[in-house]
């Protein structure tokens, strides 16, 4: 099955399951994702957003960034936190009209190529990697990682063997010594790192422009409407974010939020340790959505076209982007 068509039915289940669920005017609805734990999830269960925002909250856990982007198509979802930019790009670059207003989180340690173990190649001699096999799930912001690495190093992709797999799939045959290097995230990426190394670190990445991040995203509608409200909602997750920082309030918030994430302890910590959560500032600057975030997405709607998922990108992502909220987000 193609990633288009996955797309399109994920989209189109979850907009028959929700269309009956319409929110009342008084309430919100917000999305976020099961087993995958951040900071938020503390102001969720202990009552922050309510209390700032004075209304009602109706939390929806959802499977795939996909059938978010359907769900506020439909009206059903006013705010998806921690949204993945491509699900986000495929919806924007069809016409949706939705907008990233925070950096919910970057994760460009949990998402990254690596070489097999054997070759003892590293960013020093990442020209070896001509010719060599490699497994790269196609269409993923992983295949933008891979094709941005290759171009910094200088790797012609054409020269090597590129085999579109699924990032468990990759790490088994990585594992199993058929691959010179696998490319995934997560729990996947982690089995890999068992059998090789990677070539640049997160950090290494993101000074290159080459960013993994979530976004909190919402219909631009919803934006224009109440925008306050908005507003108050990334205050509260900022602050969410600033506890969590601070290691002495860790081991009040961690359970609280495992337990919500519907995971261990150990788990929860694990996954966080890969998490960066930047400032509003931050998140403000060159580096993020003042820019290298719009320029991002313009890459990965290639890597889309491409891959014939979508078929065609927009020409520029700025307006993808609102950050009017987060901005009035500081005063608050």
């Amino acid at each position: 099955m193609s990633l288009k068509t996955t797309l399109m039915g994920a989209a189109a289940s979850t907009a028959m399951l929700l269309g009956a669920q319409a929110a009342m005017a008084d309430e919100i609805t917000v999305a976020y994702f099961l087993e995958w734990p951040m900071p938020f999830q503390y102001a969720k269960q202990t009552g922050m957003y309510e209390e700032a925002m004075g209304t009602k909250i109706n939390w929806v856990s959802f499977d795939t960034g996909t059938a978010m982007s359907a769900a506020m198509a439909s009206g059903d979802v006013q705010i998806s936190v921690s949204q993945g930019v491509p699900p986000f790009v495929v919806a924007a670059s069809a016409g949706q009209d939705i907008q990233i207003v925070d950096v919910a989180v970057s994760y460009s340690d949990n998402d990254n190529c690596v070489v097999a173990a054997g070759l003892e190649i590293d960013k020093d001699s990442a020209g070896e990697l001509a010719g060599k096999k490699v497994a790269v799930p196609l269409g993923t912001a992983a295949h933008y990682g891979f094709l941005s690495q290759m171009n910094h190093f200088g790797v012609d992709v054409a020269s090597m063997e590129v085999v579109d797999m699924a990032p468990a799939e990759g790490a088994a045959a990585l594992a199993q010594g058929s691959l010179d290097m696998a490319c995934g995230w997560g729990g996947a990426l982690r089995r890999m790192t068992e059998h090789g190394n990677v070539l640049l670190t997160g950090a290494e990445k993101e000074e290159l422009g080459i960013l993994v991040f979530d976004a909190t995203t919402a219909p631009a509608s919803y934006i224009a409407e109440e925008g306050e409200m908005l507003a108050k909602f990334l205050a509260v997750t900022a602050e969410a974010n600033a506890m969590w920082a601070d290691k002495d309030n860790q081991a009040k918030m961690l359970p609280v939020i495992a337990k919500d994430a519907g995971m261990t302890e150990e788990d929860t910590a694990s996954t966080l340790a890969t998490f960066k959560f930047p400032t509003v500032d931050e998140q403000l600057s060159g580096s993020w959505l003042g820019g290298t975030a719009q320029d991002f997405m313009k890459g990965v709607a290639g890597v889309f076209v491409g891959a014939g998922s979508i078929p065609s990108a927009l020409d520029s992502y700025d307006g993808a982007v609102n950050t009017g909220p987060l901005d009035a987000a500081k005063g608050m």
